[in-house]
């Protein structure tokens, strides 16, 4: 079974456990693998985000840099702030109960971000690539991701295969939540997500899967991404072609599934509604244990 936690956001807690929350994605990038530059005019991105809302998303996750793979790490905290603060201010005018989240590594767009009506940091990079992020999430006092990467995205392709994936991920996750801890951040504001896809070959992120539910023994609520990824991809080539991103959604349906029934809490993806309803069902049969 799913453990429960209050996951703290400062001013108030989401509860997590009792039914999977649907994060939906809004990438406000000219360059993310799956809908970069669709949404890049704010306008278009605040439009989105709140038909991801009326599809029943939990969650908002604004992001304005592309990590897909083989990407240059090095938008401007400033140009990153141009993309993404339009969109948090109109859509928490519009829908002020609305949870917003912010993808970044960066401790001044987090700050700013949540000045703004944010309450959660998404950290690609477990808080790690900004010395300044632990201690600015532990002043701001709201909710953090800490995801799991391998190296950078640039050097995706040429990382050494890790012996056990599952085993490396729980181990490195376990020391940058402690590291969080220790920087003072409570242990209450933290989730975990193991980065599916983030430096992990395609063959890697199906043991992650099957394995997931050894990642509960971090206590922490647990977070995953597989919307739209690669590997996805790869299982369901036809003719030695990968899938289309846009034909991956049955697929990511099925892990989806398999995430919830072994302990996800939250689910970040692209295509909300198939999300909402798939992990409406699946919650049904995690109650009817």
């Amino acid at each position: 079974m799913r453990a429960v936690f209050q996951w703290s956001l400062g001013t108030r807690t989401l509860e997590l456990g009792k039914r999977t929350l649907i994060m939906g994605i809004v990438n406000v990038t000219p360059d993310s693998f799956s809908d970069g530059g669709l949404y890049l005019d704010s306008d278009k991105a605040t439009d989105h985000a709140l038909k991801l809302l009326d599809e029943g998303a939990d969650i908002i996750d604004v992001g304005g840099e592309s990590t897909r793979p083989g990407a240059k790490v090095e938008v401007s905290a400033e140009e990153e702030l141009r993309r993404v603060l339009p969109v948090i201010t109109a859509v928490k005018k519009q829908r002020p109960e609305v949870v917003v989240s912010i993808d970044s590594y960066k401790a001044s767009v987090a700050r700013t971000a949540v000045s703004a009506g944010a309450e959660i940091v998404n950290d690609v990079s477990g808080l790690r690539w900004d010395p300044l992020m632990a201690r600015t999430i532990a002043e701001i006092k709201c909710g953090a991701v800490l995801m799991h990467m391998r190296g950078r995205p640039e050097e995706w392709r040429t990382l050494p295969p890790p012996g056990d994936v599952v085993l490396l991920v729980r181990r490195e996750l376990r020391e940058w939540a402690e590291a969080a801890v220790l920087a003072g951040v409570r242990r209450e504001r933290i989730a975990l997500d193991p980065g599916f896809g983030f430096g992990k070959s395609f063959e890697q992120n199906y043991p992650l899967l099957a394995r997931f539910q050894d990642l509960q023994s971090l206590g922490f609520p647990l977070v995953a991404g597989t919307s739209r990824k690669s590997f996805l991809g790869r299982m369901l080539a036809k003719d030695g072609k990968d899938a289309a991103v846009a034909d991956r959604l049955y697929g990511n349906l099925a892990a989806h599934t398999a995430l919830i029934l072994k302990g996800a809490h939250i689910l970040r993806t692209h295509d909300v509604k198939a999300a909402v309803e798939a992990a409406r069902v699946a919650d049904a049969i995690l109650q009817a244990h």
